[in-house]
C-alpha cells in the first residue's frame, strides 16, 4: 500500500507535498479525523518522542485531516491550531489536509474514522505498518518491534 500525493501546510505555514516531504527514513504518521482525536495522538507522543531517539532516521509527524473548506475556514482553524500549539517544532510536524476524506481513507484502506491511524511510510511513499487507536501496551510492542525490523534493513 501507498501514501497517496496529498498536499497540506504546517502550522509554520509551509505548503508541503506528502509523502515525499516526510523527512526521515521512517515516518511516523498519526492520522486525525475529528477535534477529540488529539487525545488519542498525544497518548502516543511520549513513545513518538522516545522513538525518534532511538530510532535513527524516524520522524513523527501529525496529520489533522479535515474535508475540503473554504480558504476562510481553512485559516481560521489553522490559526486556531497555532494559536493552541505554541512550540515550534510541534508546529513544523503538524501537518493540517483539507480534502476528500473519502478518498484518502480509500486510498490507505483506513476503514473508519472513529479512532485516530498509526502508520510507518518509507520515504517512497509504502506504508509498512499500521494501528488504530489510542496508546496501548500491545500496540507500543507492536510498533516497537516493526521499527526495529526497519530500522535493521535500512542500516545494511
Amino acid at each position: 500500500m501507498t501514501f497517496p500525493t496529498v498536499r497540506g501546510s504546517n502550522l509554520l505555514r509551509q505548503q508541503l507535498t506528502l509523502p515525499k516531504d516526510f523527512q526521515g527514513k521512517l515516518n511516523l504518521v498519526f492520522i486525525a479525523f475529528e477535534q477529540w482525536h488529539q487525545m488519542e495522538v498525544d497518548s502516543w507522543i511520549p513513545l513518538a518522542i522516545e522513538l525518534e531517539q532511538q530510532v535513527s532516521g524516524l520522524y513523527y509527524y501529525e496529520l489533522p485531516t479535515i474535508q475540503s473548506r473554504s480558504s476562510f475556514s481553512k485559516w481560521f482553524i489553522n490559526e486556531g491550531m497555532r494559536a493552541g500549539i505554541p512550540n515550534p517544532k510541534i508546529r513544523e510536524r503538524t501537518i493540517t489536509l483539507y480534502l476528500d476524506k473519502k478518498n484518502f481513507r480509500k486510498a490507505l484502506e483506513l476503514t473508519d474514522e472513529r479512532h485516530i491511524y498509526i502508520l510507518v511510510v518509507d520515504p517512497q511513499g509504502n506504508v509498512l505498518f499500521r494501528l488504530q487507536g489510542p496508546y496501548s501496551q500491545e500496540g507500543e510492542t507492536s510498533l516497537r518491534q516493526t521499527l526495529l525490523q526497519l530500522n535493521q534493513k535500512t542500516e545494511s
